[in-house]
């Protein structure tokens, strides 16, 4: 196939636009839309500190490089990135490598934020622990905690995450299945900040994952391609087939998934402002006595029960 565009080779076909695009085309229409996605999510914006959440792999690493496109040439804007090491043997060393290269390349300061060291536990030892829990669960949460915890404490404006248009589709689909409407229009990007929360960003919200990779792929950027060993018993994978299954009939399911979830935040955003309490033992933003981090942190540290002989 011929890009549409110009007489090269396309390198990827687009079923959802009816599209082929050679290699240059590709790269710029990934710019574009990031850079678009940008200018909605966080308008008006002429300085200050914007944290990017690097795990190291593909999605972060691509929305680290065009944020440092997007931001680089303004002086006044400063930008971090924050790796989170949730301790989990034979898996996080190699991701921190790769982010460790990236931000080299990129000439991004870096920051490591360790689970052990900031809450006294590995999502290892809390698997060995809480046998009955899907890792994921409190790994996620603890994850997220202590990415707000560092870009607030760098001041941050703005937290970017890396989340491409399957993850949104899915995180969507997952919601209306749970009948979840709070955190449905809750989720990122965040359009307004509201106490102890940093606004999340996610300019990679119209960009499938494929696309990330194959972008990734030819611009050489350092990245581990590896899966966590916990992945397998995550709750999401149930809804990753669900949407790759109906883009595959239906192309274009997963940006109405998310024009959806758009649509229901311009509407019901206000009636659901999030967490207005604090976290009795930590102090972080919580709907309740705890927070969920501190939640799980209580449940690890319970001791365990005696079976009746």
């Amino acid at each position: 196939m011929r890009c549409d565009l110009c007489e090269r080779e396309s390198v990827i076909d687009q079923p959802y636009r009816q599209a082929h695009l050679c290699g240059p085309h590709f790269d710029r229409s990934i710019v574009e839309r990031v850079r678009a996605e940008f200018h909605r999510q966080l308008p008006g914006f002429s300085g200050g500190t914007v944290a990017v959440a690097l795990s190291g792999g593909k999605d972060s690493t691509v929305a680290l490089a065009l944020s440092r496109a997007y931001f680089g040439r303004r002086p006044t804007v400063r930008l971090v990135a924050l790796t989170v090491d949730e301790g989990i043997a034979g898996y996080r060393d190699a991701s921190i490598r790769a982010a460790e290269r990236a931000c080299a390349a990129l000439d991004i300061e870096h920051r490591v934020l360790r689970a052990e060291d900031e809450l006294g536990w590995s999502t290892d030892r809390a698997a060995r622990q809480l046998t009955s829990t899907i890792p994921c669960s409190f790994c996620g949460v603890w994850r997220r905690s202590l990415l707000n915890r560092g870009a607030r404490e760098l001041g941050a404006d703005a937290l970017v995450l890396g989340f491409n248009l399957d993850d949104l589709a899915q995180t969507v689909l997952m919601n209306v299945i749970q009948g979840d409407l709070d955190r449905l229009v809750r989720m990122a990007p965040h359009r307004r900040r509201r106490p102890g929360l940093i606004p999340r960003l996610a300019p990679l919200a119209e960009i499938p994952e494929r696309e990330v990779f194959l972008y990734a792929r030819r611009q050489g950027l350092p990245f581990d391609h590896r899966e966590c060993p916990y992945a397998a018993r995550a709750a999401r994978n149930l809804y990753r087939s669900i949407v790759w299954t109906l883009e595959e009939s239906r192309p274009g399911t997963r940006q109405s998934l998310l024009k959806i979830q758009r649509r229901l935040a311009d509407r019901l955003g206000d009636l659901a402002p999030g967490p207005s309490a604090v976290c009795d033992n930590c102090g972080e933003p919580a709907a309740g006595p705890l927070c969920r981090s501190c939640a799980y942190l209580r449940i690890a540290e319970a001791p365990p029960r005696e079976v009746p002989a």
